[in-house]
């Protein structure tokens, strides 16, 4: 066959990925915080773009900036320091108030009415001399308030006052550069910076020695058996057996109390009185402090019980920004560059980036809203009752009940949350596997199988610990189908231990509370 060039006219329909389509879906699946950030960039370089703020912030900043605002209408004197006597506080009012009162201002409280004439001045000093009070310049009452000190700072604040050499300080600041948040360091950190000082190990692990002896006990640590080693020394509690106990953790996770009497050569009322000691002692010694600041969780959706016994859905004010397009100032720039003959390219093009933004943010809100109430439709059952009555759904389901594609519904419900009565949940929380029910019944949500088993083992006696195979049999007598090792993987998935481990633990901690 040979081969020849040739020009061929073909009509076809494509889905065509505009930067600004793009833009829409990584919108749809921004938080509210990613979207504020991203509306503060686009209001930066778009002229025509406003941010407008909530009913309540409108109120707070017409107030603020105008001087005559008291409520809608009403004017109001400028404000003024109040006069020392009070008559003139309330002026025309103060011979009435004087006949109600049946006294005078004078007869009330004379003591503290001179008490308060006397430190009049001081007071008004006290305010004065806070930050802004003799400029225009605002501050933020939260600057002054006390935050809880860093564990760095907590430790650096003892330093002085337990190294004095130069040297050793240096090799105690390099040491605490290593110490993480919760209080221990790398098992390598020693020849580390050994090496990276150029001194020796043993000056390391002296200085070392003497950091392991500062407040919180244990820290400095290297393992968790040194973290309790220490802790034990300061108690003065760490004598052979303790040590024996100390360096098999191990076999104190496995709950082989056998092996472990053994090992310390103590009996069993030693060893219980070993065991109540550790669980006393604190694995973390670097958790109770200030690590960073952390961020509060805001609902995107707030779900409340209507009157009508239906739910009332509605999107979380805080988290939708409201953006505007200034028509107006369009309008008059766009007069101005026409009458003195100058491109208005830049104008339009940003004016059709206003108008796009708008729109994406009212369908990212709609669609939010339009998932959210699919999802409230199909749990209204976990609303009303709990967790145990939790369904099983899929982003399928939702998206055939909205006309949507899977993918948007993935994208509305990642890192979005509902705060609902039952609590905060993020929209994921709602998707679960189906679980097959015993004789044909409803299908049971994972999450609900889970919180079951997890409540049926918080309610087993110490006499009567349930094995797997028990919590199979028991929940195939409430319908649910659920093989042995499905029960394991739930078990192991939420930290629980095996029936046998149970068993151990629950009679060292019943003869424990018995001595």
């Amino acid at each position: 066959m040979a081969l020849s060039a040739s020009l061929l006219l073909r009509q076809s329909q494509s889905l065509v990925m505009t930067p600004q389509l793009m833009q829409s879906i990584q919108l749809l699946q921004m938080t509210h915080i990613e979207l504020t950030q991203f509306i503060a960039q686009e209001v930066e370089k778009n002229p025509l773009l406003e941010i407008v703020a909530n009913d309540s912030d409108l109120g707070s900043t017409s107030a603020a900036n105008d001087d005559s605002f008291d409520g809608p209408g009403e004017p109001q004197e400028p404000f003024s320091e109040p006069s020392a006597e009070p008559e003139e506080w309330y002026g025309d009012r103060a011979s009435s108030l004087n006949e109600q009162l049946d006294t005078s201002f004078e007869n009330v409280f004379q003591d503290d009415v001179a008490q308060q004439k006397a430190d009049a001045p001081e007071l008004v000093g006290q305010w004065k001399s806070m930050p802004g009070a003799n400029s225009t310049e605002a501050y933020d009452l939260d600057d002054f308030v006390a935050s809880k000190p860093s564990l760095r700072d907590h430790i650096g604040q003892q330093l002085p006052f337990t190294i004095s050499s130069p040297q050793d300080r240096l090799i105690a600041d390099a040491l605490l550069d290593h110490l993480d948040e919760t209080g221990y360091i790398a098992t390598d950190a020693v020849p580390e910076i050994s090496s990276r000082l150029g001194k020796a190990e043993r000056d390391v692990e002296r200085v070392l020695h003497t950091l392991q002896s500062l407040d919180p006990p244990g820290i400095f640590a290297r393992s968790l058996s040194e973290c309790l080693s220490i802790q034990l020394a300061q108690k003065d509690r760490l004598d052979p057996a303790m040590k024996a106990f100390v360096s098999n953790l191990e076999v104190l996770a496995k709950r082989d109390f056998a092996s472990l009497k053994k090992l310390c050569g103590v009996g069993e009322e030693d060893l219980l009185d070993m065991l109540s000691e550790i669980r006393s002692l604190n694995p973390r010694p670097g958790a109770g402090f200030e690590t960073g600041i952390s961020e509060t969780i805001v609902p995107d959706i707030i779900v409340r019980p209507a009157s009508d016994g239906s739910w009332l859905i509605e999107l979380n004010p805080e988290t939708l920004p409201r953006v505007l397009v200034n028509q107006t100032y369009f309008a008059q720039v766009s007069k101005v560059k026409v009458r003195e003959g100058e491109d208005g390219d830049f104008l339009s093009e940003c004016m059709q980036t206003a108008s796009w933004l708008t729109r994406s943010l009212d369908q990212r809100a709609k669609t939010i809203m339009k998932v959210a109430s699919e999802i409230v439709r199909q749990q209204d059952a976990f609303l009303m009752h709990g967790v145990d009555h939790l369904r099983p759904l899929n982003l399928r389901q939702v998206a055939d009940a909205i006309k949507m594609h899977e993918s948007t519904v993935s994208r509305v419900t990642s890192r979005k949350y509902m705060l609902t009565p039952r609590g905060l949940f993020e929209l994921k929380y709602f998707f679960s596997v189906s679980i097959g029910a015993v004789e044909g019944g409803d299908n049971h949500s994972a999450e609900a199988v889970r919180h079951r088993i997890k409540i049926m083992i918080a309610q087993e006696a110490s006499n009567a610990v349930l094995s797997d195979d028990d919590i199979v049999e028991n929940l195939k007598k409430n319908g649910v189908d659920l093989a042995r090792r499905t029960v394991a993987k739930y078990r192991e998935a939420m930290n629980i231990p095996s029936s046998v481990q149970r068993r151990r633990e629950k009679k060292a901690m019943a003869k424990v509370a018995m001595a």
